[in-house]
């Protein structure tokens, strides 16, 4: 699960054949330095372009990965159970990822609940999921337009501005301003 609190209501919940752990929100992300997304033609190049992101384990995050690694490897199955949002469902990617060679030829399980009472954590444990891909990507694209749009205006505000560089741009932000700025000159 994401939250410490939650893991201790939920290891009550399900009692001592199972040991739940906490990530504390997401373990992964993108390097703080650089742009760590590669930009290349789509195969066939018509179809479009991919963008690939390369992850690290974020700062302060490498004794909860460690302990939740040396937990999956004890462990029969493993049961990702963050919220079920899409920053849940890529944070229970990214566990995946991270636990992977000590998980392998276990079964790894999706859990979702819209509600932490005994009977819905039980319910969702004895009918698992998988995780879902599609909401793994929708986040990964949002993580993705941050730092491409971030990181290059951002850049250009430090450039050409002279406080710029206590400026930093957003996907949103970014965006909004463009439509101020187009609309402010048609008028």
């Amino acid at each position: 699960v994401e939250s410490p609190a939650k893991a201790k209501t939920i290891g009550k919940y399900l009692g001592d054949e199972f040991t739940v752990k906490s990530s504390v929100g997401h373990v992964r992300d993108l390097p703080k330095k650089g742009l760590s997304i590669k930009i290349a033609p789509a195969d066939p190049p018509e179809s479009g372009w991919t963008f690939t992101p390369s992850y690290e384990v974020s700062s302060g995050k490498e004794k909860i990965v460690e302990d939740l690694r040396r937990a999956a490897k004890s462990a029969d199955e493993i049961f990702l159970a963050p919220d079920p949002d899409r920053e849940g469902e890529a944070i229970a990617w990214h566990l995946g990822e991270v636990l992977s060679d000590v998980t392998k030829g276990k079964e790894v399980h999706r859990v979702t609940y819209n509600e932490i009472t005994k009977g819905a954590v039980r319910a969702a444990v004895e009918h698992p999921g998988e995780i879902n891909l599609a909401r793994v990507d929708a986040q990964q694209s949002r993580r993705i337009l941050d730092r491409l749009v971030g990181f290059k205006v951002s850049l250009l505000l430090w450039k050409n501005l002279p406080y710029g560089h206590s400026l930093s741009a957003g996907r949103v932000q970014s965006v909004a301003l463009r439509l101020l700025v187009e609309r402010e000159r048609e008028i």
